[in-house]
């Protein structure tokens, strides 16, 4: 798009051509701008209303907790305390949500370089989660080689994606069903299989799953942003690697590739 053809030493029989192509440079010009634009004005809206709404809602959650310390004999009063604090601390987690995912999108995230065992990634994530997922009548499988898979990437930046897509596991995961769980190296890259049978049927294309504020429990009837995908893949991203995910039927899986470390 910067590139500017020299007319003067272009032939008559060309003029007209590369002043056509000059036109669409321009036009492309301004709709690029246009677009950084529109995505900047978005990244600034969800980051400045995150924050609006966080005063608020730190007071809310404090005045909950003060008359949860407070002796009400009233039955009633307490249940309706416990839904304030289940709300409260739901919309915490949108809010909190939406500025991590205007931060990874727009890369405004530091990230720390170094070296990643995926092993201890997958154990310090299954110590985390094993009990949720027994709960949830999950059995997770886990396949990973004898040799450590090491990466080069950001430590918390890591963690925040398995604790993404472990969640959705146990939201989203049919009832008493498995979960697999691979790591293995792919070329240069560490490369991290998740693969659950989703509860809700899946018709909608695996790209849009990755979108913002896409579940794929359209009815919405399970707790969640519809961040979470979207927020783990711009994390990988800026360490450099890739998300992706794939539907088969009512298999879900997400492929996590982050580059190996050098040796």
């Amino acid at each position: 798009l910067e590139y500017e053809p020299d007319m003067v030493n272009i032939s008559p029989a060309f003029a007209g051509f590369a002043k056509d192509i000059g036109n669409l440079q321009n036009g492309m010009r301004r709709a690029v701008a246009e677009a950084v634009r529109g995505e900047r004005l978005k990244t600034e809206l969800i980051t400045n209303v995150s924050h609006d709404l966080k005063t608020p809602l730190t007071s809310i959650i404090s005045y909950v907790d003060l008359l949860k310390g407070r002796q009400l004999n009233d039955g009633t009063s307490n249940e309706y305390i416990g839904i304030l604090e289940e709300k409260s601390a739901r919309l915490k987690q949108l809010v909190d949500d939406l500025l991590e995912a205007s931060k990874a999108a727009s890369g405004d995230m530091a990230v720390n370089f170094g070296s990643i065992d995926i092993h201890s990634l997958i154990e310090q994530a299954m110590a985390e989660y094993s009990a949720k997922a027994e709960e949830a009548g999950l059995d997770i499988r886990i396949k990973m080689p004898e040799a450590p898979v090491v990466v080069r990437g950001d430590g918390a930046l890591m963690w925040r994606i398995m604790d993404n897509l472990l969640s959705n596991v146990v939201k989203y995961s049919q009832r008493n069903s498995r979960v697999y769980i691979e790591v293995e190296e792919d070329g240069a890259a560490g490369k991290i299989t998740v693969k659950n049978i989703s509860e809700a049927p899946l018709d909608i294309p695996a790209e849009q799953l990755m979108e913002r504020f896409v579940r794929g429990d359209s009815s919405r009837t399970t707790e969640g942003s519809g961040l979470g995908l979207s927020i783990a893949r711009s994390l990988a991203e800026l360490q450099k690697g890739s998300l992706e995910v794939a539907i088969d039927g009512d298999l879900f899986k997400v492929i996590v590739r982050i580059p190996l470390e050098k040796t």
